[in-house]
């Protein structure tokens, strides 16, 4: 964990995630990356010099029969834990998605259903920041994914200030690899809920995921590579403060 958390902090003072007072809610699904992060943040917020605070919200997709998709209750458990408020949302995004408009290509229309849910639930309880669970590999596979499908240079950011809603995201995880997430997951013994998703496993992203993992056997430290350039480009808001620009280690990926 404590690597976890000396990247997550470099990540977090590289990018100027966090403000005085900041009440930052961490978009919890279930799986390893949403609860490290959940970890993370509230492990550092007991030492970090700028003082802030964590809620957890869960948005459950729901059935067609009106049923939660998902059981929650070991991660409540885990707030309660941690000392972390947690609100489960109820939705029938499940339903829409796949019962009534049957999407061949449902991701898109998902993200953006759950990323709405999110932000009204945030502006209801006064939240105006976001910390989502995007990590290292995440971020390659996104960039290689505007490339090859969209032609675009392109990622996400790792601060979104989104001017519609007063919302900014952002990607505390984005200097941890898959690898070194997963296994100090399985260490911690965090409660990952399995993910029910139909499309899970079978998406473009997938595609790209196992692209990666070739071409990395085949080329090592591309990823390495592929990220460094990300951020000495740089793509839009991706060059860290100027004053705290560090290489990121290679051997990240190999965690």
């Amino acid at each position: 964990m404590n690597k976890i958390l000396s990247l997550v902090r470099r990540c977090v003072e590289d990018y100027e995630m966090i403000a005085p007072g900041d009440r930052i809610a961490v978009g919890v699904s279930g799986g390893k990356d949403s609860l490290m992060l959940l970890a993370a943040l509230a492990k550092l917020r007991e030492f970090y010099p700028i003082p802030f605070e964590v809620e957890a919200i869960t948005l459950d997709m729901g059935h067609a029969d009106g049923r939660s998709g998902m059981d929650f209750t070991p991660i409540a458990r885990f707030c309660e834990e941690l000392g972390v408020p947690y609100t489960i949302l109820n939705s029938e995004i499940h339903h829409i998605i796949f019962d009534v408009r049957r999407e061949k290509n449902p991701c898109s229309m998902c993200a953006k259903m759950r990323r709405g849910a999110l932000h009204n639930a945030m502006k209801e309880r006064g939240l105006t920041k976001i910390a989502l669970g995007h990590h290292y590999d995440d971020a390659i596979e996104t960039f290689f994914m505007s490339l090859i499908f969209e032609g675009r240079l392109s990622c996400f950011q790792p601060v979104t200030y989104l001017d519609r809603t007063d919302i900014t995201q952002i990607r505390p995880l984005l200097y941890c690899g898959e690898n070194l997430i997963r296994h100090t997951a399985q260490r911690l013994e965090l409660p990952v809920v399995e993910n029910p998703c139909p499309a899970n496993g079978n998406t473009k992203r997938q595609e790209i995921k196992e692209l990666i993992y070739e071409l990395q056997g085949r080329y090592p430290g591309l990823k390495a590579r592929a990220f460094g350039a990300m951020q000495r480009l740089p793509l839009p808001e991706w060059g860290p403060v100027e004053h705290r620009r560090r290489p990121l280690p290679e051997e990240l990926e190999e965690d």
